[in-house]
């Protein structure tokens, strides 16, 4: 998988920045921003999950465990904090991202020596995952786990990198088991290099900057190390393992190499707390074996929040919220013709409940939209779709729309025998279920009416005149425009010329409401 890149030796790479995208310099940016809750007092592995639950802020904690371990938690598990790692506004996230995916920057093969990742190098005995600050995080999980580890392997009947997000639960020093049942790239490729008898190559990526971890969400037919130096905007550094031949990206944290064994689905792994906020339970998964750990001299260790009741403030769900607009977004763009905005819940696990804004050019569209996100994501459960005069962000106005634009007898679409997310417990063991569309927009055409006008403060529109007389004789005017008209800033003398206007039989009201000279 080296591909024909030239390696990049120390001088050329003296001049890249090698942390610009790393996560120590990340965490700064987010300490400046008031994003950062940083603990500089001893901590226990054991006092990290409380720390980490339900906090608006991420977490740095410089001295934890025996070690005095830097480790950095909830990096990711906001909207605020994604749109930061992008350098854009949360309401501008998904049309970055999209931009960005459209381009190509490739990659820049780095030596060795030039790698900061690899300024550390253990293998053989020195290689030990129990001297990693892996903590307990949920009090029914079947051990410590890894839970921020992105994993790097190489697809060899296509010649591609696959990247992805994996969960690793310790079994020992060298050992641990990794969460493989679900349908996946990497489920396939080690499965078909099990079924040869031969082991997988591997590398997880543990501490990175949170454009890294929205890369490996995304399922894209392309070199997956593309997918991540296109969102940074910017070549990506990379650098060969040190006992296999893997690619990873030069400028992490932490590195952990090895291989997942060819015997299969043999071992127990789990319980384990999943991210739709319950658990899950023991399940038969392969077992990846450590050969090699390196990192930086100055390495911050990451750990993610995953499930419990405080669901969209885990990394997990904005992660998953972030792809599935995306996925979303390109589905809709062949659906309908105007698009406007796609919003992923963080409470529904950043996949079930999607709003969709759309500006409807033609009967059937908002439908047309419900059936694409339907079949863009097996995750998709629950989609509402508005008109663009509703913000999607803004609970109080989706509540509002689903109040007084719904009719469940016409406006609620139900499909049944879908492929479902196995997790849903709700589903109670089947492997399909059904799926809920929410037509909350206008009926087609009927938006413009005055009933369907929002109410907002009046802005004093319109031309400046002598009198009401002289106003109304340019036109009908509603009472806002007569204030402008006589530049009034009470309005209450206005009355008093209406009044007598229409006692003198000289005024009347048409069907808008608007004030009109004659009888």
């Amino acid at each position: 998988m080296d591909g024909n890149q030239q390696v990049i030796g120390e001088p050329a790479a003296a001049s890249l920045d090698l942390d610009r995208y790393r996560l120590r310099r990340f965490l700064e940016r987010l300490e400046a921003a008031g994003e950062l809750q940083v603990e500089e007092r001893p901590l226990d592995l054991a006092d990290l999950p409380e720390l980490l639950e339900g906090n608006p802020r991420a977490l740095l904690a410089r001295r934890v465990g025996p070690e005095s371990a830097v480790l950095a938690g909830n990096v990711c598990a906001s909207r605020t904090r994604l749109a930061h790692a992008f350098e854009v506004a949360p309401r501008d996230l998904l049309k970055e991202v999209m931009r960005r995916l459209r381009t190509s920057p490739g990659t820049l093969r780095l030596s060795r020596e030039s790698a900061p990742v690899q300024q550390v190098v253990l293998t053989g005995e020195e290689a030990d995952l129990t001297t990693l600050p892996v903590h307990l995080q949920h009090g029914r999980d079947g051990a410590p786990y890894i839970s921020a580890s992105i994993d790097y392997a190489a697809d060899e009947s296509r010649g591609w990198m696959n990247v992805g997000i994996r969960r690793l639960m310790l079994r020992g020093r060298r050992e641990a088991g990794i969460d493989l049942v679900s349908p996946s790239d990497l489920r396939s490729i080690y499965e078909t290099e099990a079924g040869k008898g031969c082991p997988l190559p591997i590398a997880f990526v543990v501490g990175c900057h949170p454009i890294d971890h929205v890369g490996a969400t995304m399922r894209l037919p392309v070199d997956e190390l593309g997918i991540v130096a296109s969102l940074r905007d910017a070549p990506l550094p990379v650098v060969k393992c040190v006992t296999n031949d893997l690619l990873v990206p030069a400028d992490a944290e932490y590195v952990l190499e090895g291989y997942l064994d060819e015997r299969g689905h043999v071992e127990a792994e789990g319980p384990y707390g999943e991210f739709l906020g319950y658990y899950g339970g023991v399940k038969r998964n392969p077992v990846f074996h450590l050969t090699a750990i390196t990192h930086r001299r100055d390495a911050v260790f990451q750990t993610c929040t995953i499930g419990g009741r405080s669901m969209g403030r885990t990394d997990t769900a904005q992660l998953c919220a972030l792809r599935t607009e995306v996925m979303v977004w390109r589905a809709l763009e062949g659906a309908v013709r105007e698009p406007v905005g796609v919003h992923a819940t963080g409470s529904s696990g950043g996949m079930f409940n999607l709003r969709i804004a759309i500006r409807q050019r033609v009967p059937g569209e908002a439908r047309n939209a419900i059936m694409a996100a339907f079949g863009s994501l097996a995750n998709v459960k629950n989609v509402f779709v508005v008109d663009p005069d509703i913000d999607i962000f803004d609970d109080g106005q989706m509540d509002w729309a689903m109040a007084t634009r719904f009719q469940a007898g016409r406006d609620l679409i139900t499909v049944d025998g879908l492929r479902c997310l196995p997790l849903d417990p709700s589903l109670e063991g089947a492997r399909i279920g059904s799926k809920a569309g929410f037509d909350l927009t206008w009926s087609f055409g009927t938006g413009q009416a005055f009933e369907r006008g929002v109410p907002a403060p009046p802005t004093y529109p319109g031309p400046r005149f002598g009198d009401i007389a002289g106003a109304l004789a340019d036109g009908p005017k509603f009472f806002e425009e007569l204030m402008a008209a006589t530049g009034s800033r009470d309005g209450r003398e206005i009355v008093r010329a209406l009044e007598a206007m229409r006692t003198g039989g000289g005024l009347s009201r048409d069907a808008e409401g608007r004030w009109v000279l004659g009888a």
